[in-house]
């Protein structure tokens, strides 16, 4: 598989999703975790996809367990708690591994495309925020302390 929309995931209800259903979108991408510093961020993540969708933007929200176990809960538990406290709206996908040998495939990709700071590929925390161009391309890799509302800008330049 050489091209993101070529990789698919279980959403937060167990429906497999191809990624290629966001073909043509500008793409925000980023692991998330309920019980982490960043979680605050889901707030910036869904005002940034309030804003911009109608212009071509989506936020894919993974869940992932793998720093300091900060996001324990079931997928049911894990969409109430957005939902109730940050109310998001835009996809939320089924817990994965970003790291080691499970892995999900879509985040090999993610990290082998854009590689982060001293050029390791490994995602270091929890919000860790990739930008995919409307043609699938990866062109920007942003550090968990990079606050969603900073993001407008290079996102605006590919709408």
């Amino acid at each position: 598989m050489t091209a993101i929309f070529d990789y698919s995931a279980k959403t937060l209800d167990g429906k497999d999703t191809s990624l290629a259903e966001y073909r043509g979108q500008v793409l925000l991408i980023v692991n998330t975790a309920s019980k982490c510093g960043f979680t605050p961020q889901y707030a910036g993540l869904e005002t940034l996809y309030e804003k911009l969708h109608s212009s071509g933007l989506t936020v894919l929200g993974f869940p992932c367990n793998q720093f300091g176990k900060q996001e324990p809960g079931s997928e049911s538990e894990i969409g109430s708690f957005c939902t109730k406290n940050y109310g998001v709206s835009f996809p939320m996908f089924a817990k994965i591994d970003v790291n080691g040998d499970a892995a999900h495939p879509l985040w090999r990709f993610l990290k082998a495309a854009k590689k982060g700071v001293l050029g390791t590929p490994a995602i270091k925390w929890n919000f860790t925020k990739f930008l995919i161009d409307r043609k699938g391309d990866v062109v920007a890799r942003y550090a968990p302390l990079t606050k969603p509302e900073t993001l407008e800008a290079p996102i605006e330049k590919l709408l």
